[in-house]
């Protein structure tokens, strides 16, 4: 049949009438930006980079241009990092929408351009409630100031769009039994799915701290769920430290299938010693497609002996262990582990030569973010005695007492308790570090030699003071340097380690830190309030979704 020129033009007419009206519209509109933040950080990289932000740019974010939209209410503090849902059918239409989660285990869903409330709903168990700083009675911190009151939600969550589901762990107590269950709730209507929620328990052969019949349990009082949670390959990872290294505690990592909850893997990182918590400043575990976890682990048991003594009442870690290259126990080390049956095995590590002094001094290697290098074979970490660490993913250096193996060693004066960010720009590659008690610093990798050139970039600005570095995120169109923006959220004054401080949110040209285009404290309309610790922003369609602890969620954009 030949074309009818009138008929290809009444179709034409048709079809774009069809486009300017009705829920087609908004869905089609919507999917010019497209972009979702499903995981921490973004990716399971960890690299903290949105690369597809098309609105947000160098010129526009500015005090005249760019700021406070509206805020999100929520019912208590937001530790987790808000995650968006691009063009989700909900309601009558395709919507961006955030996810938010508390501390006192609510969580909710809300429309990201204009602020409506599409669902919320608390999980905390019915006849209980969230557990919060009175219940840890640790000697090591009483009071137990690490939380100001509620400790339900914490970790951010993990969202499979594809299946529309998103997993968290929230946390109950009868003020007696303690309990953390993982849920799996659809996210258009709020509703567990199928087999949700179930509860949280593990046991591994071990003579550890706290082991029963040489059997070590999972404390669901002790153990705490800091990190956000991973996905990969159908897997929900979820990890733990402690409350302020109250003994007996250990790194866990739970795997648990999506589908159908099942715990799939039982791994722990100090089975026949103590401690080794897994936590990096909130940031979630890295992961590469193939399904490998790469994790720092903090003060605790190094290699296998005749170290762990019940006896000495969790101060073991005060003697080096007669054979530190022993896999079974790996505090101190940063670790490539692979799925193998139910648990993971240590395929790489490394433990810095001087993991005696790091125990000793409480200076843990688990407590700053990790990222991998997007791209590489490239593991970016960092201790609290201020080294940070450039490690080969797949040979990361072992352990001996003579030297470090690593790729490379960059020393800083800093504890090194924040969230690292990455950014690629046309010809410069950056990783940022912003410690408490430092300058922001970009250090320039080099794709021939692999490892960061010796001069770095440093900002001239006093940032974080106390026990709290900065959180960073990083927003781009591509690799176009016009619209590479830094950005980074701190306590603006205190010590947000241990008390609620105002916070602060500035942006930074990417490719050259030393220039500042804006920040929340030039127009008093823009104040972000209480500042929230270890959780980054997060830039998605021309918006910043910042968590607070003023009970709301600040959202920023072009006036």
């Amino acid at each position: 049949m030949k074309n009818n020129p009138a008929l290809l033009l009444l179709l034409i007419i048709v079809c774009n009438g069809c486009s300017k009206k009705g829920p087609v519209a908004k869905s089609s509109k919507q999917t010019n930006q497209n972009i979702s933040v499903l995981t921490q950080h973004n990716d399971n990289t960890r690299a903290g980079l949105n690369n597809r932000e098309t609105i947000l740019t160098i010129s526009n974010v500015n005090s005249s241009q760019f700021g406070k939209l509206f805020s999100l209410a929520v019912d208590d503090q937001v530790y987790a990092q808000p995650l968006v849902v691009a063009n989700l059918l909900i309601g009558s239409a395709a919507h961006n929408v955030v996810f938010i989660a508390t501390v006192n285990n609510s969580v909710y869903a809300y429309d990201g351009d204009n602020g409506n409330l599409y669902w919320n709903k608390n999980f905390t168990v019915s006849g209980m409630r969230p557990p919060n700083s009175g219940d840890m009675s640790s000697g090591w911190c009483t009071p137990y100031t690490d939380f100001a009151h509620n400790i339900g939600i914490v970790g951010t969550p993990v969202i499979d769009s594809a299946n529309q589901t998103i997993f968290f762990v929230a946390r109950s107590t009868d003020g007696t039994n303690f309990v953390q269950y993982l849920h799996a709730v659809n996210i258009v209507t709020g509703n567990e799915q199928p087999g949700s929620p179930v509860v949280i328990n593990a046991s591994i052969n071990g003579s550890g701290d706290g082991s029963v019949n040489n059997v070590v349990s999972f404390d669901p009082l002790r153990n705490n769920q800091r990190q956000g949670l991973t996905l990969v390959n159908g897997v929900v990872y979820i990890t733990y430290a402690s409350h302020c290294d109250w003994n007996p505690y250990h790194g866990w990592i739970l795997g648990y299938n999506e589908q159908t909850l099942q715990q799939v893997i039982v791994y722990n990182d100090t089975p026949d010693g103590e401690n080794g918590g897994i936590w990096e400043s909130g940031m979630g575990m890295a992961a590469d497609a193939q399904g490998n976890l790469y994790v720092t682990t903090g003060n605790g048991t190094v290699g296998q002996g005749n170290l762990y003594d019940s006896s000495t009442n969790g101060t073991d870690e005060n003697y080096a262990n007669p054979n530190p290259t022993e896999l079974i126990d790996r505090g101190e080390s940063a670790l490539k582990l692979t799925p193998s049956g139910s648990t993971l095995v240590i395929d790489s590590y490394f433990t810095p030569m001087n993991y005696v002094n790091l125990n000793n001094s409480d200076l843990d290697y688990g407590v700053m973010g990790t990222l991998l290098i997007p791209n590489s074979s490239y593991y970016f970490t960092g201790a609290k005695d201020g080294n940070l660490y450039l490690l080969n993913k797949d040979n990361m250096g072992g352990y001996s007492s003579s030297s470090n193996f690593v790729q490379q060693t960059i020393p800083l004066n800093v504890t090194l308790h924040c969230q690292p960010s990455y950014y690629k720009g046309s010809s410069n590659e950056f990783v940022y570090v912003w410690s408490e008690t430092d300058q922001l610093r970009a250090f320039l990798f080099n794709r021939s030699s692999n490892t960061f050139a010796a001069n770095q970039i440093v900002s001239t600005d006093n940032g974080p003071t106390g026990g709290c570095g900065a959180d960073l995120s990083v927003s781009s169109n591509g690799a176009v340097d016009s619209t590479g923006i830094l950005w980074a959220t701190y306590a603006a004054n205190g010590d947000a380690g241990s008390q609620i401080s105002a916070g602060i949110l500035r942006a930074f040209v990417a490719n050259d830190i030393t220039k500042e285009v804006w920040n929340s404290n030039i127009n008093a309309s823009d104040a972000v309030g209480n500042y929230a610790k270890f959780s980054s922003p997060t830039i998605a369609n021309g918006h910043v979704y910042l968590s607070t602890f003023s009970n709301q969620v600040v959202v920023y954009g072009l006036k």
